[in-house]
């Protein structure tokens, strides 16, 4: 297996535990929240989603699919490419707004194959390539860069089964 597959399989996995998460829940559900200054599962589903895309957008020197694609209309918000969930206060989460479970999974196999195209013509000499970051030292590179979007990722798809259980209880199972 070459480091193509395995940051490929890595990120699929975002998507497939992202399914089983959402798999089910109604709008009440994606909007949730255990107190009022949590994210919901929507919120957090799309800020998953959002940063992947600005981030693997930035690395290939191309521009977002929120943008390209007019993601921002399907999900009623602004064209903004900043608006990415970072720094969003408790009012910012608790007025966001869900799309349908359908739509979220879309946009977010959207993401997932143009991260995939840009694996496959990722060289190593770019993905060794220093990102001009100084207040990161070390200085991180294109693959360091790769591993902390797919950790983000990672770290919030836990975030959000962990909000459905709270939700559901043990009878939910994700696995």
């Amino acid at each position: 297996m070459n480091w193509q597959d395995l940051l490929t399989d890595g990120y699929e996995r975002v998507l497939t535990y992202l399914e089983s998460v959402l798999d089910g829940l109604s709008y009440d559900d994606l909007t949730w929240q255990p107190r009022y200054d949590c994210n919901s599962i929507g919120w957090t589903a799309w800020h998953l989603t959002r940063q992947q895309d600005a981030q693997v957008a930035s690395l290939a020197g191309e521009e977002q699919l929120w943008i390209k694609e007019q993601w921002y209309l399907k999900f009623n918000r602004n064209k903004n490419p900043q608006d990415i969930g970072f720094g969003h206060t408790p009012q910012q989460v608790a007025a966001f707004k869900p799309p349908e479970v359908q739509l979220l999974l879309d946009y977010q196999r959207a993401v997932l194959e143009r991260s995939k195209r840009y694996f496959q013509r990722l060289s190593e000499e770019e993905l060794d390539r220093k990102l001009d970051e100084p207040q990161y030292q070390p200085l991180p590179t294109v693959g360091i860069r790769l591993v902390s979007i797919l950790e983000d990722s990672l770290i919030h798809i836990g975030q959000a089964a962990y909000l459905r259980g709270l939700l559901q209880g043990k009878g939910w199972q994700s696995y």
